[in-house]
């Protein structure tokens, strides 16, 4: 770890700071969704692979 880190509870100030910063995060749950369609679409991949291959 940084000899420089400060802890954001230390006082209200830089709390508060780092509250506001973690505020706008929302926009990572639609970078989320892409990933678990693309999770889904694989897996759904992965079992028609393996059924053709157990059928032929």
């Amino acid at each position: 770890m940084a000899e420089n880190y400060t802890d954001p509870s230390g006082n209200t100030q830089a709390f508060r700071a780092f509250a506001a910063n973690t505020a706008d995060t929302p926009a990572e749950s639609s970078s989320r969704t892409g990933l678990i369609v693309g999770v889904a679409v694989l897996v759904v991949l992965l079992i028609a692979v393996a059924g053709w291959i157990a059928l032929s």
